[in-house]
């Protein structure tokens, strides 16, 4: 078993064992046992009650940050020619269609999100091998397949993050960066939350938000009281 080094002891000695704290109370301890040299982001992990085998089981979507991630998202909009310059304006990083397309064959995908438009998608079906375990397969579900691109990209660039439920049942998702106040970072998580539980399974039986954690890059985990309206 891993030692564990004298900050992260300190970071353990805060957090009192067995107690469920409030979004505020976590966020403000995540402030104060992040230790790193540079600014953390800070996580959270909300295991649901879905079996996500099940396709009417399948917890997806999306959620706009009300203050947004603190990461400069990088977007590329693959788009043709005449929507080039909507994407550009509305502050997409990379804008192009074949040229791109070429790039991501030959691996590249230095990207965070990819926008594009229902009729480029059908170029982007033979890339489900490169784009698909790293995420960033474009989906009209996400919003990131839709023929008003500016609007797109412009979410994404605010703070909009698509999540969906991993095969052990937990939600994981990058909330803020931990130079956040703890209003912030709660009223991010709180959003995250509040919009799982919208989208709660009518098949789910059974206590649906199980367990919530936050943590930052390297700290320990907080345990989050589950029972939030």
């Amino acid at each position: 078993m891993a030692r564990l080094t004298k900050k992260k002891k300190e970071a353990v000695a805060k957090i009192e064992k067995d107690k469920l704290y409030s979004l505020e109370e976590a966020s403000a301890l995540i402030k104060e046992i992040t230790n790193t040299k540079f600014d953390s982001s800070v996580d959270i992990a909300v295991r649901l009650g879905v079996d996500p085998r099940k396709a009417n089981q399948m917890v997806r979507g999306v959620v706009s940050l009300p203050h947004g991630t603190g990461k400069d998202m990088k977007v590329l909009a693959l788009v043709t020619p005449d929507k080039e310059e909507e994407a550009k304006e509305a502050g997409a990083d990379y804008v192009g269609l074949d040229e791109y397309l070429d790039k991501i064959k030959g691996g590249w995908t230095d990207v965070d999100v990819i926008v594009t438009m229902p009729s480029v998608m059908g170029k982007l079906g033979p890339l489900g091998r490169v784009l698909g375990p790293r995420g960033l397969m474009p989906n009209p579900k996400t919003g990131t397949v839709t023929m008003d691109v500016a609007k797109a990209v412009s979410e994404v660039k605010a703070g909009k993050i698509d999540f969906k439920v991993d095969k052990t049942g937990i939600v994981h998702a990058a909330i803020g960066k931990a130079s956040f106040s703890a209003d912030k970072i709660a009223g991010n998580a709180n959003e995250l939350i509040q919009t799982l539980i919208k989208l709660k399974p009518t098949t789910a039986k059974g206590t649906y938000v199980k367990s919530i954690h936050m943590s930052s890059t390297m700290s320990p985990s907080v345990a989050v009281n589950p029972k939030i309206g």
